[in-house]
Order: C-alpha cells, then structure tokens, then sequence
C-alpha cells in the first residue's frame, strides 16, 4: 500500500470511527512513518546514557531502528535488513509450508501479525497501534510475496487485467515486451530483482486494480506454474473492513480517546474513495477533500489532515536538517528539550518493540531466522 492507504483512509477512518482528530493523526502517521524511517543508526550529542538508549562508539544512541525498505537503495540489500526490515514490516511471514522459503511468504492476517496487534491493543499507545496497522494493512496488500531475495518472488507473464489510468506504467511492460518474451524476462530479472513484490511493479500497492502473474507453487521450485488473477478491490476493501473493526475495538478499551461528537455512518463514501482511480496525488487530493466535505476535519485542520514526513523529526531535534538527517546513520543529533515526550521518540521504542516481538512470535510459529 502507499500514502493514500497508510495515512490518509486510515486517518479517515480513524476520525469516522470516532477517534478524537489529534488521536487519528497520530495514528495514521505512525502508520505511513514506517515507510519513511530510514534512520538505522543515529548517535546524540546533547542526551546521557541511560536504558532506553544504545551504547555505540561510547556515545548514546539508537541502533536498529529504521523500518522502511527500498528496492533499489542498495543499504536495503542485506540480510539483517531484509528481515528486520521489509520483512517485519512490510511482508510479514505467513509462516505456511514445508521449506523456510515458503514459510516467508507473506499471508492474510497471518498469526505473527494477529499476535502482534492483540499485543499492541493491551496498551494506551496510539504511536504503537499505528505503526503496527502498517503491516497488517500490508498483509493484504502483500499477500503472497517475501520480504527475503527469493524464488517465492519470482514471477512470471505479470500483466494488467483491468482498465487503467496510468498510461506511463500501462505502456511500461508492452515496451518491454517489444524485446521478445525471453528477452523480457532476462531483462526483468537483472532490472528487478526477486525481492518483495518488484517483480510485480507497483501492482499489489494501487487499489483499484486487477492484475494477474503466473508463480511457482510446487514445494521444491521444480517449475510448477500456476497463473493467479488479483482484484486489489476485494483486498483493500477486506484489509480496511478489518482495520474498522480493530480501531473500534482499540476505542472501546481506550474511550478517552474518542470524540463524542462523531456520529458517522456514510462509510460507503470512504470505500469509494479507496478504489479510487487516479495517479497517487490525485487520489491523495480526494482523500483531503472528501475529508472536509465529510466534517471530519475542517480546512483549519490542515496541519492534521497532511502528512510531511520529517514533522515528527523536526519536532526531536532543534539541528534537523532534511539532508543530514536523511541517511541510514546520522552523527550528531541534538535532542529537544522534551525529547522524551515527543512522537518520533515513542515510535523508535515502538519500534524497538516491534522488532522484538517480532522475532519471538516468528519462533512461536516455527519459522527460525538462521543467524
């Protein structure tokens, strides 16, 4: 899923389930940030040591934090990354098969996902809950793919079936195969790797789309191809159907949370702007107006109903600067006077926690990383 998904339907939905408008944006920025964390190592310059903070060249820091993956950023090209990154967050194990590549595969609602979020819901932490509804949003969407380099994601004859209307990327794979079918996969395979759904572009991540790809489905990778058709309607559809019922869930443990003027029953509204078609700012742009037009939030709202993605860090450092800061290590930091209390710092302990768990319930479920 992208922006439209991961901040802006769920912070629509958040508010139409009746969080308060400051809850939903936290919310739904927590979960949209896991795609923009790219920090994995940042050392401070202005904090003492204490038991939340790493120890790294004898100086506090944070280490292992970053949650955001890229098919084309070379940092995200090992395996530490792979799978306490895009596989954690992103394509979380469904935990299914014989073989521990088939174990990878992402699936719906797998039971690491279901255990993480029942986890997530025992505490008052909307930063957590956030951050957790990414992958479990992802689940849907994700289905089926690795976050692992593997041969679980490697498809074959990857083609639209519905109508589109982004005539850049439907021209994309009929020039491609102007070079001849083994020509294209050959190019394909050295172009995008087996890694996550890149074979597959950015197919699973648009809404309204219907999509088909042959994979292997034999336990050993003898060649077995199957041809799988995919309606993302039905998925998105289900994935925030689902999310509807845990927001409400998590408001009904947390009522403190919820705004008592909300009296919202118009969700076919926001169905329809899920599945709506268009380029991923004009979808975006729907989302901001149906918003207002709803009364879910009001124009003066706009600083809750946008999401920039360094706001959370230029509230936790007085020397941010988007070029020092936007890199897997950064030297440095100086630290806010309430630091502490800020979101960005709540979502690297969530994070901490995340990963953690993580790790432990893929154990539970009989899927051994190798160290």
């Amino acid at each position: 899923m992208k922006k439209d998904c991961h901040f802006y339907a769920l912070l629509a939905l958040s508010r139409a389930c009746g969080f308060k408008k400051k809850s939903s944006n936290i919310i739904a920025y927590a979960s949209q940030f896991v795609d923009d964390a790219k920090i994995n190592l940042i050392l401070f310059q202005n904090v003492a040591q204490n038991e939340a903070l790493d120890a790294v060249e004898n100086t506090p820091a944070f280490f292992n934090i970053a949650t955001c993956h890229s098919y084309f950023r070379i940092d995200t090209f090992n395996y530490e990354a792979m799978v306490n990154n895009t596989s954690a967050f992103h394509f979380v194990p469904g935990c299914q098969g014989k073989h521990f590549t088939k174990k990878l595969r992402c699936k719906e609602e797998s039971p690491v996902i279901l255990a993480l979020l029942n986890e997530a819901c025992q505490e008052d932490n909307l930063v957590k809950l956030g951050m957790v509804m990414h992958p479990y949003a992802d689940t849907f969407a994700h289905q089926g793919f690795s976050g692992m380099l593997s041969k679980v994601n490697a498809i074959n004859n990857c083609q639209i079936e519905s109508e589109l209307s982004l005539p850049w990327i439907e021209s994309f794979p009929d020039y491609l195969k102007d070079f001849g079918k083994e020509k294209f996969e050959r190019y394909f395979d050295k172009v995008m790797p087996a890694y996550g759904h890149a074979q597959a572009l950015d197919f699973p991540d648009l809404p309204y789309l219907v999509w088909s790809y042959e994979y292997d489905h034999s336990d050993d990778f003898k060649g077995s191809y199957q041809r799988v058709e995919v309606d993302n309607r039905d998925r998105y559809r289900r994935a925030f159907l689902k999310i509807k019922e845990q927001l409400e869930r998590y408001l009904a443990l947390y009522p403190h949370h919820q705004d008592p003027t909300v009296r919202f029953t118009q969700f076919e509204l926001l169905w329809e702007a899920l599945l709506y078609k268009g380029h991923d700012q004009v979808r975006i742009k729907n989302w901001q107006k149906l918003m207002i037009k709803l009364g879910l939030f009001d124009k003066e709202d706009e600083a809750l109903w946008t999401y920039e993605e360094d706001a959370w860090l230029k509230q936790a450092f007085v020397n941010y600067n988007y070029k020092k800061f936007d890199n897997r290590r950064v030297e440095g930091a100086i630290c806010a006077k309430h630091f502490e209390s800020t979101p960005w710092y709540h979502f690297v302990l969530a994070t901490k926690w995340y990963k953690k768990k993580f790790h432990h319930y893929c154990k539970e479920f009989q899927l051994f990383f190798p160290t």
